[in-house]
């Protein structure tokens, strides 16, 4: 099993695999699919990776839950899906130490994902309530549909690197929607050594949004 993900060089799309699959780098194979130069004065480089998973780590076993814990938030979550009146089937996609993911099957996916993912953001800070109570907040809960979380990162990266090149041709900033906190992250990440750019967090409360900053604008 594989999945694909980009960056500014081969280091940053590495480093956002980790960080959106949760594993080590030492548990996964990296393949070099392509390298390009884009953007205004092509200063932007992009790196696509393709990432070979090992298959003890992305199903390891069944994908039914297979202690207390996974019990616990496979049942608190198909419940809560089927109290919001979407119904879904809610198995286990992968797990490692520390973390658990799932994945809910269901024809009404679009609504539990919800607007920006906030519904399925909502659902999985529920679940890892729910699995602090039964672990003492030792498991992360990871909660996905129709792989929404990885074309997201995708659509985000692509937003950063359209989002910079405007800003390096008009010279003026530009505020982005609101963004949770991994959200933002990459946002700041993809656009972090482009030179002549530089990004911040404004607002309060968990969704922020990133202005883009062209250096030495007044704004």
């Amino acid at each position: 099993m594989y999945q694909e993900f980009e960056g500014k060089t081969e280091k940053e799309a590495i480093d956002i695999a980790i960080e959106a699959l949760g594993l080590e780098r030492d548990e996964f194979d990296v393949e070099i699919l392509e390298t390009e130069k884009s953007g205004f004065l092509s200063l932007q480089k992009k790196v696509r990776i393709r990432v070979h998973l090992n298959d003890e780590i992305v199903a390891a076993g069944s994908d039914d839950p297979e202690n207390d814990i996974e019990h616990g938030v496979v049942d608190f979550v198909r419940g809560l899906a089927e109290k919001m009146g979407y119904p879904a089937e809610v198995r286990v996609k992968y797990r490692e130490p520390g973390k658990v993911g799932l994945r809910l099957d269901s024809p009404h996916s679009s609504i539990l994902i919800g607007k920006k993912g906030k519904n399925l953001d909502a659902i999985q800070l529920l679940a890892n309530v729910i699995a602090g109570r039964l672990d003492d907040h030792e498991t992360r809960v990871i909660v996905d549909a129709e792989n929404y979380r990885q074309r997201r990162e995708e659509s985000l990266i692509r937003l950063a690197q359209q989002v910079g090149d405007q800003v390096m041709r008009t010279r003026r900033s530009k505020l982005l929607e609101p963004m949770n906190p991994f959200e933002r992250r990459l946002i700041h990440t993809t656009l972090n050594d482009v030179a002549g750019i530089t990004t911040k967090s404004e607002g309060d409360g968990l969704y922020k949004q990133v202005r883009v900053i062209y250096r030495g604008s007044d704004e």
